[in-house]
């Protein structure tokens, strides 16, 4: 078991969102600081089916809880969107709040959901850092990742290969984001080469056989589903203007979180 460092800093009785990739523990965190708090856990498949006929079952059941209490926590509540309006209409009219993970902001963004306008603080959880684990071991880091499971695992290659193959049946082939698996499966592999490094979309998509608006796209799938995310250079005047080829982005490397490498 490890001590994580997140924690909800300034969160006070504010409803906030839980960001992370999967598997890096968001739902044991969260038990842990909030062993009072009533939780919807949408991976399990009776609670998701309730409440996917019916998100008002959520106003129903909390309409009557006095204020006050441990925020409610709805665990991968990406899966269902409507609940997220249920949530605003309790914050507001019940002084209710809310913990709301998930793993993926893409189908938000693409449904249109209510991301509660502002009235929810934005958390991350990403993997293990080296302050988070006793006799950190780097070379070990390197070679399992840092995701609680592999980390300590004595065959992570087999888990890396399931954490893949559950990202592209689950996040990637049901939400339809891909039209072909097989070339976004080599264009994760292509893309492992680049962490750390300012990837060529040229390069990858010559590689994969694909088109260089294609690889900017899976990029941005990457994004959304919170595998990594592009790092910004440093700019030390804000004003500057930032040229880049139309090609390739130039000014910016790409890090997987925990380097989900395999």
């Amino acid at each position: 078991m490890y001590k994580r460092i997140q924690s909800f800093p300034d969160r006070g009785s504010e409803t906030c969102f839980l960001w992370g990739p999967r598997q890096t523990g968001k739902s044991t965190l969260l038990r842990q600081l909030f062993p009072q708090s009533r939780v919807y856990d949408l991976l399990k498949a009776d609670e998701f089916e309730r409440l996917n006929r019916a998100p008002w079952l959520v106003r129903q059941e909390l309409a009557n809880q006095p204020p006050g209490k441990a925020p409610v926590i709805i665990d991968e509540v990406q899966k269902i969107p409507a609940l997220l309006d249920e949530a605003q209409w309790l914050m507001v009219n019940k002084n209710i709040s809310f913990i709301l993970s998930a793993s993926s902001a893409r189908k938000l963004k693409r449904s249109g959901a209510n991301l509660l306008g502002g009235r929810a603080l934005r958390y991350e959880l990403f993997p293990l850092v080296w302050r988070e684990i006793i006799d950190f071991d780097l070379l070990r880091a390197l070679n399992h990742g840092l995701l609680p499971r592999h980390y300590i695992s004595d065959k992570p290659q087999r888990l890396l290969q399931a954490y893949v193959g559950d990202y592209l049946s689950q996040e990637i082939a049901q939400e339809a984001q891909v039209r072909n698996l097989p070339v976004f499966g080599r264009f994760l592999e292509k893309a492992a080469f680049s962490n750390g490094e300012t990837p060529i979309f040229q390069n990858i998509a010559q590689d994969c056989g694909i088109s260089s608006p294609t690889v900017r796209d899976y990029f941005q799938i990457l994004e959304d589903t919170l595998i990594g995310r592009f790092c910004p250079a440093f700019q030390k005047r804000p004003k500057r203007r930032i040229i880049q080829s139309p090609n390739r982005k130039s000014f910016r490397a790409f890090h997987f979180s925990g380097d989900h490498r395999s």
